[in-house]
């Protein structure tokens, strides 16, 4: 990194949110989120999918509006800027690499210019104060900008991500989705924001890539706030986590400091330390909570079952010895008072509980694992036999043979051809040269990086998630296999338009549908990416069990330390 963030700044610059809040219609997807990140701290963003992690993003680069609440970034003497890695490249279709590379510091070319020419102003007019701030404050902002180590940055950077194969003069049109991500996120760090939000900024990096982008974040002085589903990458970059969806630990119905903490729905859930050892928190926390909410309805039950009981004391039917009318007004007038004192006692510590109880644990979204379709499971011997695949500029000559029930890592660096791979493998990309046998009959199902949710009826963005699921299925099918089966989608998600649904939960939408009648071959392409963490857990988990053939193609580097099936690694 250059000097651009001097220490004077980085102590002043930083991230401030207060009471944020935002809703989709009726639907509230964020409330009252209050955090800072100083200069120097990298906040991991984690959530399920539709918990706000993009929308917070875009509200703090001032795409969206707050529906209430208020944010803000300081750095020092100047108005910051704030660059945001998002879906969308900073750079028009038109451009070519170098001109994309040149419009993410021109601010630094600019500044030397300024220098230059205000240098020969000085020179002609050595009075002029006027002139000599306007120099020092160009010196300030040149500095501040590393302007002098400018191309240095740029080899070191597209080098770093993987662009330096790259020819400048390449329109950015004709680039893979995966070299687009890469040059936006490489035009983002050139740019130098003062505060650096990024959205998922690993999906399309390898190690050697993601490695780079650690060792950069690592020196930036100023705030990073990333949402990232990168388990490995939230464990070795960020120094702290934010989670949206704080539903880890109980909450009381009454108390107003705890309701509007952890486990409310409300606010978010701050935690220093590494994602392992948060996942071990929530764990923990929720078992907690369970417990409680357990034990406390047993004991409301019992004091329900008290106060309704303790009518009287002793035996009903008891009397005393003497029938002297002063003696029976003493003793029910004694009894009175005890059963009063009692059901009052009772109701008293009734009424506490009520109040100070916590709520239900909220069930949680559950991947409820891959079908297990008998069709899956018959035979043995190879199903894919591909021998010297080649496409040309995307996948070097390959050959790999997968039997029935195997699973397959396959991994490479980017542009090693992992996706090609497996269009070519599910008959979907016809290759340059070499062959695909496919044996038998399976059917072979492919979840793509790339969404596809066809419209035939032609309702366009107010079409519901249940109603592409139907779509995509067929309307018996989905009458059999309703799209709860598989707890992929939230039920309160189920009627929502899929325009309101984050790419995550479409992606899972395209799963629940590809799982809907069950291939015999399935082929999923980064599963990991815009998953929730709890889900993947999930899916890889039940990848094992699954009695067909799994192919999957992965750059995740916790998938990988795991993984226990065949694998590949795909030459650069």
């Amino acid at each position: 990194m250059s000097s651009r963030n001097s220490h004077a700044a980085a102590e002043a610059t930083h991230l401030w949110l207060d009471g944020v809040s935002f809703a989709f219609g009726e639907r509230r997807v964020l409330t009252d989120v209050s955090f800072t990140v100083p200069a120097g701290d990298r906040v991991g963003l984690i959530g399920e999918n539709g918990a706000g992690k993009t929308t917070l993003l875009r509200i703090i680069a001032g795409r969206l509006e707050p529906s209430a609440g208020t944010f803000g970034a300081v750095a020092p003497g100047r108005a910051p800027e704030i660059g945001l890695l998002h879906q969308e490249p900073p750079f028009a279709p038109s451009d070519t690499v170098g001109e994309a590379v040149e419009s993410a510091i021109a601010p630094a070319r600019r500044a030397l210019a300024s220098i230059a020419r205000l240098g020969t102003a000085i020179e002609q007019d050595p009075e002029s104060t006027r002139a000599a701030a306007a120099y020092a404050s160009a010196l300030e902002t040149a500095d501040r900008l590393g302007a002098w180590q400018v191309e240095a940055k740029i080899s070191a950077m597209l080098a770093g991500l993987k662009l330096s194969e790259i020819p400048l003069d390449r329109p950015t049109r004709t680039l893979s989705g995966g070299q687009q991500a890469r040059l936006a996120l490489a035009w983002l760090l050139l740019r130098e924001p003062d505060v650096l939000l990024l959205d998922e900024p690993t999906n399309h990096l390898d190690d050697a890539a993601a490695a780079h982008l650690a060792a950069v974040l690592s020196a930036w002085r100023g705030p990073v706030l990333m949402a990232s589903h990168d388990r490995a990458f939230l464990d070795e970059c960020a120094t702290s986590l934010v989670d949206l969806d704080p539903s880890a630990v109980p909450h009381s119905r009454s108390d107003p400091l705890v309701q509007d903490g952890p486990g409310s729905g409300i606010g978010v859930t701050r935690f220093t330390g590494t994602y392992t050892d948060y996942l071990a928190f929530r764990r923990s926390a929720r078992q907690q909570w369970e417990r409680q909410y357990r034990d406390e309805q047993a004991e409301l039950a019992r004091l329900r079952a008290a106060v309704k009981d303790q009518q009287t004391v002793g035996h009903a039917d008891w009397k005393p010895r003497t029938e002297v009318r002063m003696a029976q007004k003493f003793y029910a007038d004694r009894n009175a008072k005890t059963v009063s004192r009692r059901v009052n006692d009772a109701r008293s510590r009734l009424r506490r509980l009520e109040e100070s109880q916590v709520r239900k644990p909220p069930a949680e979204l559950e991947f409820r694992g891959l079908p297990t379709d008998p069709r899956t499971t018959a035979g043995s011997g190879p199903v894919l036999i591909a021998t010297d695949v080649h496409v040309t500029g995307r996948l070097r000559p390959t050959s790999v043979r997968i039997s029935r029930g195997e699973k397959w890592l396959i991994t490479g660096a980017n542009g090693a051809g992992k996706s090609t791979l497996l269009l070519v493998l599910a008959g979907r990309l016809e290759p340059s040269s070499g062959q695909v046998a496919r044996v038998g009959r399976e059917r072979i199902g492919l979840l793509s990086q790339t969404l596809h949710l066809p419209d035939p009826r032609g309702r366009g963005a107010h079409r519901t998630a249940v109603e592409t699921y139907t779509d995509l299925v067929g309307l018996e099918r989905a009458r059999r296999i309703p799209l709860r089966t598989f707890g992929l989608v939230a039920g309160r998600d189920e009627n929502r338009p899929i325009a309101q649904l984050s790419v995550g939960q479409q992606r899972r939408l395209s799963l629940a549908a590809l799982l809907a009648n069950p291939p015999e071959i399935l082929l999923l392409d980064e599963p990991t990416n815009h998953f929730s963490l709890s889900l993947v857990s999930a899916l890889e988990s039940a990848v094992a069990a699954y009695p067909g053939t799994v192919v999957i193609a992965s750059h995740d580097r916790w998938l990988r330390a795991r993984w226990s099936g065949q694998s590949l690694a795909l030459p650069q």
